[in-house]
Parts: C-alpha cells; structure tokens; sequence
C-alpha cells in the first residue's frame, strides 16, 4: 500500500490538510490581524447564515474568512443605515427645529425612519 503524504491541498475548496493518524485534518489557521467588532447586522446575518445556508457558513469558517466578512457586512450595514436615515429624514422634513417645537412629534417621526431604514438594510443586505 502507498505511504499517505503527510500534508494535501484539496482545489475544490482551497483547503490544506493535515495527517493525523489515519484521518486528514483540516489545517486551519484563524486570521490574526482583524480585531474588528461583529455588531448587530453581523450577529444577524450570521443567524441568517447558519438556518439558510449552512454550507457557505462552514466554507466560511474553515477558510478563515468569517471574521472579515462579517466585520465587512457590518460596516457596509452601518453605512448605509445612516444614509438612509438622513434621506428619509430630509425628504420628510425632519429637522432641528422640529425638534425645538415638539420633541415628543421628532422622537415618533425618527423612531418611524429608523425602523423603516433598518427594515430596508434587512431585506437588502442581511436576509439575501
């Protein structure tokens, strides 16, 4: 019988693996330079990820790449929150002096707009 090489790279999902008695082990290696926070929208598509897909989700985490992408996705999330917040905001007339006159009319006006943006950056970034 052929001696087993001590190390193989599989193409088809770019992995390396180690010998280990009779069994190949993944050789996986977490990134060591991204310190960045996974927030809301990360944690979420995260979820999103491990009900609908599974597969992408491993794939994700035996190549080391979850961290980033989802620090990624969360960055991206955040971003554009903001701006669709500011836009709905502008276009309803949502303004400092709204604010002034009737805070109570502001706080229901920007609790409105943020639930409609986050509803937004749902649909279109964190259950796709």
């Amino acid at each position: 019988m052929n001696e087993l090489k001590s190390r193989i790279h599989d193409e088809a999902t770019d992995l390396e693996y180690v010998l280990a008695g009779d069994y190949y082990i993944p050789a996986v290696e977490l990134p060591k330079d991204d310190d960045r926070p996974i927030e809301k929208w990360g944690r979420m598509h995260r979820a999103y990820l491990e009900e609908t897909n599974p597969l992408l989700l491993n794939h994700l985490i035996w190549t080391g790449r979850l961290h980033t992408y989802l620090s990624d996705l969360d960055e991206q999330a955040k971003g554009r929150c903001q701006v669709l917040i500011q836009q709905m905001a502008a276009a309803e007339g949502v303004t400092e002096n709204l604010k002034r006159r009737s805070q109570w009319e502001w706080v229901k006006v920007m609790n409105s707009i943020v639930n409609r943006a986050e509803e937004n950056i749902k649909r279109e970034l964190i259950y796709t």
